[in-house]
């Protein structure tokens, strides 16, 4: 009875750790791995094993920011079970990651929760940070921006305007500075949020930011009328031509 009290309280009760094949991924691809359960000091009833992906996006309120986890999606990896005392466990499992994951990128962080629902105890939990990598369409337009001489200034997920807002509540912005190349001067910056729209496609919206010229250019922008805001969409076809087309779009814009 006292280490059944004492697993209520998280003390000598299950363990739970989540091993993966490979801690990087693309969105949009099949995470696979392995949850492995040691028992605790007693036996115990466990509701459901789960997975859950999770990131954290920046609110403002009140001109104050704070940040807010919130998880992508939820997986099931078994049901009920009893785990006997020190009785070691192992599940596989594969899941695909969703397309709308953020990139880790900038301040950017993304993790796997595992955890065992355990009635009338603390669940015991674990966590193991994942690195989402671009895939070959967001890839080829940040390369493109870079070899048009834009640097990558700030990589920031926050709470989606309703107007932009999907399934989740936030997007992830990249602004991007001109330091060498055409538009040097000519811009202020640009920025970018990638929105995945299935069958390995991407609409892209591009924010573009032109410099101030003149007594009408600081006019335009004290109104925030020098932000042009240009949708287009990448996919493996046009891909190889995406930095073209950004230059086509920007010079039309700037």
């Amino acid at each position: 009875m006292f280490n059944k009290m004492l697993s209520s309280i998280g003390i000598g009760s299950a363990k739970v750790d989540a091993q993966l094949d490979n801690t990087q991924c693309i969105a949009g691809e099949t995470v696979k791995g392995v949850v492995k359960i040691v028992g605790g000091k007693t036996e115990q009833q466990i509701d459901q094993i789960y997975l859950s992906v999770n990131t954290k996006y920046i609110k403002e309120r009140d001109d104050k920011k704070y940040s807010v986890d919130v998880i992508i999606d939820k997986f099931k990896i078994t049901d009920s079970l009893l785990v006997k005392p020190e009785e070691q466990i192992e599940f596989p499992f594969s899941f695909v990651l969703p397309e709308d994951t953020p990139l880790t990128a900038g301040r950017t962080k993304v993790w796997l929760s595992t955890g065992l629902d355990i009635k009338n105890a603390i669940d015991p939990g674990d966590k193991d940070s994942i690195e989402v990598k671009p895939s070959p369409e967001v890839a080829a337009v940040l390369e493109a921006v870079h070899t048009l001489g834009f640097s990558l200034r700030e990589v920031e997920t926050k709470e989606a305007p309703r107007r932009i807002r999907g399934r989740l509540p936030f997007i992830q912005e990249f602004e991007y500075v001109p330091r060498s190349g055409p538009y040097k001067g000519v811009l202020d910056e640009i920025e970018l949020l990638f929105t995945p729209t299935g069958n390995g496609q991407v609409e892209v919206i591009m924010q573009i930011d032109k410099r101030a010229r003149g007594l009408s250019g600081l006019f335009a922008e004290a109104l925030g009328q020098d932000e042009s805001y240009v949708r287009f969409e990448v996919s493996k076809t046009n891909a190889p031509e995406i930095q073209q087309t950004i230059r086509n779009i920007i010079d039309q814009y700037s």
